[in-house]
């Protein structure tokens, strides 16, 4: 079989084209207008949409979550249990727990504990919730509304039971929004020491 030639000729371009000036200086003139534009424009007119975080923040949605807290009873003391739900649930595993027995003079004593060590590292939380659905008391929270403050040590982002009990939530409460009867209360349901099994 006899090989075939394709001769193809070369298109016609003038020397301007040929040096690719015209695509230089349209490319020019479309960097340079966006760069002047930008730059001296208002916010409103112009084409850049970052943000100098963390001077200037940006209004989130509301459904947005924010970073957990910790509720607390009325007198202060946190809501949680240590019932070890959330942590069980994490599925980043960023929830470090260690529980704690009441005094014996305490009414809570024997059948229900707090947590000496609550830490959640937020820098491994993926922000999934699931600690929030584990947790029957409604101790954990995810409705503060606001997200970690920059930081370049990793410390700062491990959050102890004092720094989740000291964050608000949206309303600036640091309540529940789900009361919850405490035993002692004429309201409880569940058995305490004045009506056992």
């Amino acid at each position: 079989m006899a090989a075939t030639v394709k001769v193809i000729t070369k298109p016609a371009r003038t020397v301007a084209e040929q040096a690719y000036v015209p695509a230089i200086a349209s490319g020019l003139r479309l960097t340079m207008g966006r760069f002047f534009k930008n730059t001296f424009s208002s916010r409103e007119e112009g084409e850049i949409v970052t943000l100098m975080y963390p001077e200037e923040t940006e209004a989130y949605p509301e459904r947005f979550r924010g970073i957990h807290r910790l509720t607390q009873r009325a007198d202060g003391s946190p809501r949680c249990v240590a019932c070890l739900c959330c942590s069980t649930a994490c599925p980043a595993q960023c929830i470090h727990i260690e529980a704690g027995e009441y005094d014996e003079e305490d009414p809570r004593h024997g059948y229900e504990r707090y947590p000496v060590t609550f830490v959640i590292d937020e820098l491994r939380c993926i922000f999934c919730g699931y600690c929030v659905e584990a947790c029957p008391c409604d101790a954990i929270r995810m409705d503060t509304g606001a997200h970690m403050p920059p930081s370049t040590s990793r410390e700062h982002f491990l959050y102890d039971k004092e720094t989740l009990l000291s964050l608000p939530g949206r309303d600036g409460s640091y309540l529940t929004a789900n009361p919850r009867h405490e035993p002692g209360d004429a309201t409880h349901p569940g058995v305490d020491r004045e009506r056992g099994h």
